[in-house]
């Protein structure tokens, strides 16, 4: 469903707006499923193109599939069709979703086998997967890659659990060889795991179906083969950067929001990072609420310098919020230099912020000097395309604080990653259609 959004900005809204169920979580949820014959019970989905793409697929593998409620399901891997994974049509659906490579682990742990077309997704720079591939190597797996048709695939007599030492610290890359080790013989420790909330929630649920997973939340993981998984129920964390996005839009838009149900606990330096650049914000039981503010000034650092912004793994700021980060600068009272170490292409998109008449300095792909307006002279509505998820909603953002029209085209890109977001911004006071 491609189409384009028509915005008039420059208005105020008011309301609340609940985020979605966690994208970057579902994915890895997921995928596990296949870990077990028995039931699963899953809430909180986002019902969006990505997570609905591997639904599909988990369909056609012979999962049986039952919706049970608005964004909750059940599922069962009791008899897979594992032939799907040979067709032509595992081809072209694997290959358009960049989360479907952690199904390898769950099959591979399973079945003994495992194979994948080389995976699509965001156009944000270079992914590798190696962190996949070298762990699953490590726990036994034999690998091999057909060059003319793109595709890898795995196999193994029995995975055995081994030490291994990550080369970096990838969220889907250590959620795989977890999904892989849980089943494995013997004791596996993952040093330098990711240790995202996402991928907490997967260890948690893993431990419910009787894995037995210890240093969840550090960057050491052990983990002690089990012969087989049971069922379980969970439920998905709201999407953080659906979270800080709304931050930065109320702020944008000079208005009064109140963001419900965020998960406080699980937010890390999110908040922290927004009131750098000034912006108020609050805590109300588990809400974040920002009053209307007419003006945000950047901090500078206790020296007098000029603030910086940079993405870490977790615990430091997640990647996927830098672009959210330098839209709402553009704004702010001050400068600030927007650090983004992780992927190369994700600032690309500033060429549009500068066409709405933002004041911003592409250093190199990796870093942006932004002088804030001060809200002074707003930005200008304009024709733009969407690159990638997180620019798109950056856009979106900029599009609704600037003053006339704007149009974004190319906004599947959007909707691969939020949920009903036109509608929901409607009702918060938006002037937003999709045409």
């Amino acid at each position: 469903m491609s189409g384009s959004f028509r915005i008039q900005g420059g208005h105020k809204l008011k309301g609340e707006i609940t985020p979605q169920g966690a994208k970057n979580e579902a994915l890895q949820i997921l995928c596990a499923v296949l870990l077990t014959k028995e039931k699963v019970t899953i809430s909180n989905i986002p019902d969006i193109h990505d997570v609905n793409r591997l639904i599909e697929i988990l369909g056609d593998f012979g999962v049986k599939i039952e919706k049970r409620a608005p964004g909750s399901y059940s599922f069962q891997s009791d008899d897979i069709n594992f032939e799907y994974i040979h067709s032509e049509e595992f081809r072209k659906d694997g290959a358009k979703l960049r989360g479907s490579v952690m199904l390898l682990g769950p099959m591979l742990a399973r079945f003994g086998k495992a194979s994948m077309p080389t995976p699509g997704g965001d156009k944000i720079g270079r992914r590798r997967l190696d962190t996949h591939f070298q762990g699953l190597i490590e726990l036994g797996a034999t690998f091999s890659y057909d060059e003319k048709l793109a595709h890898y695939s795995l196999s193994c007599e029995r995975l055995k659990g081994a030490s291994m030492l990550l080369e970096e610290a990838s969220v889907t890359g250590t959620a795989n060889i977890v999904m892989a080790a849980v089943l494995a013989e013997g004791t596996t420790s993952i040093y330098n795991a990711a240790c995202e909330p996402y991928l907490q929630q997967l260890c948690k649920m893993l431990n419910r179906m009787g894995a037995r997973i210890e240093g969840i939340g550090s960057n050491l993981l052990t983990i002690h083969g089990v012969k087989e998984l049971g069922g379980t129920e969970h439920t998905m964390l709201p999407d953080m950067v659906e979270i800080g996005s709304w931050i930065g839009l109320a702020a944008m838009t000079k208005s009064e929001l109140t963001i419900k149900n965020v998960c406080w606990e699980e937010l890390g330096l999110i908040p922290t990072t927004f009131r750098k650049l000034g912006i108020s914000l609050e805590r109300r039981g588990d809400d974040i609420y920002i009053p209307s503010q007419e003006s945000y000034a950047i901090q500078k650092f206790i020296d007098g310098s000029i603030l910086t912004v940079s993405d870490a793994p977790w615990p430091g700021f997640t990647p996927d919020l830098l672009s959210i980060v330098l839209v709402v600068a553009t704004q702010a009272k001050g400068t600030v230099l927007v650090h983004q170490k992780m992927f190369e292409s994700r600032l690309f998109f500033v060429d549009k912020l500068i066409d709405m008449g933002a004041q911003i300095i592409l250093c190199d792909p990796h870093r942006a000097t932004v002088v804030g307006l001060d809200h002074e002279t707003p930005l200008r509505g304009t024709t733009m395309i969407s690159p990638d998820i997180r620019a798109g909603n950056a856009m979106l953002i900029a599009a609704l604080s600037a003053e006339g029209e704007s149009i974004i085209h190319n906004i599947e890109q959007i909707d691969r990653g939020y949920e009903d977001i036109d509608g929901r911004l409607r009702k918060i006071g938006a002037y937003i259609e999709r045409m």
